[in-house]
């Protein structure tokens, strides 16, 4: 064993044994969308006397922590996202309105004295909006009665403690008991003012105000002296509050003042079986997609195959341990990401085998000395098909919000953690199984030591695949023609994260008609809803925006039709965050196709660049087309599908203008002297087409494997993004051979024409 071997393998081991240890003692943190509950996206916003900047969100951050607390949830994540941004995730939270009333809530606290309940008997009064500040703002009491009120004398900051009480003993109901600071001297000396008033006169009264609203305005009780006041430093705030409403109050008090007013831009609500059921579904389809891919790489490369297999476990460990090491969340679209990062780590050693495959026959060399020249020559190739993938996952990151950033987090991690199984960990163990002398005396056993069905296939045959290359350039133009018109025809069913809205999902035992479903919505005064229905009970809901009382008439409609159904999914988005996420994928899309084309064109010839990213260009619209044709939405999971398909499409091109590469190098040296044999370009893209057509068919195999698990057994929730990853993988594989390369020869024939003819077009 030689000493680069030695390393490799401690190496591996070492990063094998970290792996397990992670994996056994640190758990991976779910998303939301996997273990149930709510997530709230708040916004600050400006108010007349403060700016929503970065300080004012960090106090409005502490406040809501507060009240989070309060509410008692169990591991609940309140976090800032920018400068006036903040997530709260709230684990096993079903009912969000509450929670977002509690947290939207400025919480304004006033105590102010009653003037009268006569605004007409003064004048000079104007009619306020109950701000409650300035002496004389007229009001409407608790009972809607209009009344005038003083200037504040107490507000939230006086107040210590504040909890919903119930007086079993009076019957007077749910209440809110108040203690204030300092002995609350101030309240004493509000109350004793009152006091000095008769029993019955509305200047006897104290208004309690909750964001510019009273709340409660009781009469100071007649054994209350005048100017003595209710000593004691507490009282209670009283007005037929149920336990619910009490306990929010409570709430609010505690908690404090918002600094700066919030917004909600954002709501997710899911419900933990549709998060059972996505974990189950996505770890039976990996299971059964994982064991297909690796028999399938076994029949190909037998013993080699094995121990590719072996490292794709080995993978699977490194991945789940990166995630839990790094405190990423694995949301829904991660854990695609993740499975699908499996069917893409089977590439590169695909890459290595079918050179080693290559090298052996070509050169007859010893079977270790073939899969040492395999890894070396396959590195590059492996290097830009990655890092075009890299590059993707980075942008999702930077660019997506909510899981499809998650999804982009996941897909990093996972292509890293393949090119470590793929260039690490199956060498380490392929040196070693060549290395046995019962190995060499049986080399067909290994897989490398024959070409392969395909291979032969084509040696025999010899297609001249890129003769007809403007033919193949016209299919692809009429496929971009009936992309675009399904586009044009049909509209992009755009979901509720770009559009805004409200999109409510349920499951009921028996299916629900559609159209009843309309009818029942339209009767409760949502005539506009889209309504969908599965035939296994699930139906879904899409309206514009919705107050909760709006959202409770929806789930009444749809219980009364089902006979009772469950609501497993309920997702509110601000219209200015859909607005944003819309411009944010337009910005996502164009950004990948301007960083995959100047990273091409630094490694490649601007010609190579160019057709590469016109190939991704006809996959992406193509794939927009497909879905606008079958009337798929287009959301925050078929934009992470989208990204994923432009890697995966250059990937593919990238392994064939990789093999130019190489045949042009040897082309310039293979004649006497430097001399340049002068192969015509278009035999050169043929031969490289050819050459790498095996690795392109197992590779799209290894992930068809993958993603047609996904897409029959991942459930409801995984299978547009399994469809549309598909459906992308045909296409890119296609583009590859038949958009990109001829696109390729046509350029490089405008660049550099044939000896005697003049230069056009592009210098």
């Amino acid at each position: 064993m030689t000493r680069a071997v030695r390393v490799r393998a401690f190496f591996a081991l070492a990063v094998l044994a970290l792996s397990l240890y992670i994996t056994l003692t640190v758990p991976v943190r779910l998303g939301l969308d996997l273990r149930g509950g709510t997530q709230i996206v708040l916004e600050t916003r400006d108010s007349p006397t403060a700016e929503a900047d970065s300080e004012a969100t960090d106090r409005t951050l502490e406040v809501l922590r507060h009240r989070i607390d309060a509410l008692g949830v169990s591991e609940p994540t309140i976090a800032r996202s920018g400068d006036n941004r903040i997530i709260v995730e709230l684990p096993g939270v079903q009912d969000p309105s509450e929670a977002a009333d509690v947290l939207g809530r400025t919480a304004q606290l006033t105590f102010h004295p009653v003037l009268s309940a006569d605004p007409g008997t003064d004048p000079g009064t104007e009619t306020g909006t109950g701000t409650g500040t300035d002496p004389g703002t007229v009001d409407s009491d608790e009972s809607g009665h209009p009344v005038r009120l003083g200037p504040s004398a107490l507000t939230g900051a006086d107040v210590d403690s504040a909890e919903a009480r119930i007086d079993p003993q009076t019957g007077a109901g749910w209440f809110v008991g108040i203690e204030f600071k300092g002995a609350g001297d101030a309240w004493a000396e509000l109350t004793g003012r009152a006091a000095c008033h008769p029993a019955g006169d509305p200047a006897r009264r104290v208004a309690i105000v909750l964001d510019d609203k009273v709340i409660s305005s009781p009469q100071v009780d007649s054994s209350v002296a005048c100017r003595t006041g209710i000593a004691g430093g507490s009282t209670r705030i009283t007005g037929s509050f149920s336990r619910e409403e009490a306990r929010e109050l409570g709430l609010l008090i505690n908690g404090g003042a918002l600094p700066v007013p919030v917004e909600t831009l954002e709501q997710r609500t899911v419900g933990p079986t549709l998060g059972a059921t996505a974990i189950e579904a996505s770890a039976r389809a990996a299971v059964i997609g994982t064991a297909l891919t690796s028999l399938f790489i076994i029949a190909v490369y037998r013993l080699l195959g094995a121990l590719a297999a072996l490292a794709l476990a080995c993978y699977g460990v490194i991945s789940y341990a990166a995630l839990a090491a790094l405190g990423a969340t694995l949301t829904l679209p991660g854990l695609a990401g993740f499975v699908l990062a499996i069917g893409m780590a089977v590439d590169a050693n695909v890459l290595v085998f079918e050179r080693a495959r290559e090298e052996y026959a070509a050169r007859r060399k010893g079977l270790r000395s073939a899969l040492n020249s395999g890894f070396r020559n396959a590195f590059s190739a492996i290097a830009d098909s990655n890092i075009t993938t890299l590059i993707a996952a980075g942008l999702l990151f930077l660019l997506a919000s909510g899981p499809v950033r998650g999804f982009g987090v996941t897909l990093g991690i996972g292509v890293l953690a393949s090119m470590l199984s793929a260039l690490v960990i199956t060498r380490v163990l392929a040196d070693h199984a060549v290395a046995r002398r019962s190995v060499r005396r049986r080399p067909r056993l290994t897989g490398i030591a024959d070409t392969g069905k395909v291979r032969d296939w084509l040696t025999r045959r010899d297609p001249d695949l890129m003769r007809r290359g403007r033919t193949w350039l016209a299919a692809s133009a009429v496929a971009l023609v009936l992309a675009t018109s399904g586009i044009a025809v049909r509209g992009l069913d755009f979901g509720v994260e770009f559009t805004g809205g409200r999109l409510m999902e349920y499951t009921a035992s028996a299916p629900v008609d559609a159209d009843r479903a309309r009818a029942a919505l339209a009767d409760a005064g949502l005539p506009r809803a889209v309504v969908q229905t599965s035939g296994d009970g699930d139906l879904s809901v899409r309206t514009d925006q919705l107050t909760d009382a709006e959202a409770a008439k929806v789930d009444k409609a749809v219980g009364d039709l089902a006979g009772g159904a469950e609501k497993i999914r309920d997702e509110l988005i601000g219209p200015s965050l859909g607005d944003e996420l819309r411009r944010g994928a337009l910005i996502a899309l164009a950004s990948a196709l301007a960083a995959q084309l100047l990273y091409l064109a630094v490694r490649f010839r601007w010609a190579f660049g160019a057709s590469a990213v016109a190939a991704m260009v006809h996959d992406t619209v193509i794939l927009i087309g497909v879905f606008a044709w079958l009337g798929k939405p287009v959301d925050g999971v078929f934009l992470a599908a989208l990204l994923t398909v432009i890697g995966y499409s250059v990937n593919d091109s990238v392994v064939v203008f990789d093999r130019i590469r190489e045949l042009s190098a040897a082309d310039r040296t293979d004649g006497p002297g430097d001399e340049r044999k002068g192969t015509p370009f278009p035999v050169l893209t043929n031969t490289a087409i050819l050459q790498t057509l095996p690795r392109t068919v197992n590779t799209g195999m290894g992930a068809v494997f993958i993603l047609a698990a996904l897409t029959l057994l991942g459930g409801d929730s995984l299978t547009d993004f399994a469809l549309a990853l598909l459906i992308g993988i045909v296409v890119g594989t296609y583009s590859s051979m038949f958009t990109a390369a001829p696109l390729a020869i046509e350029l490089h024939a405008r660049h550099n024409p044939p000896p005697g003819t003049r230069k056009r077009g592009l210098r």
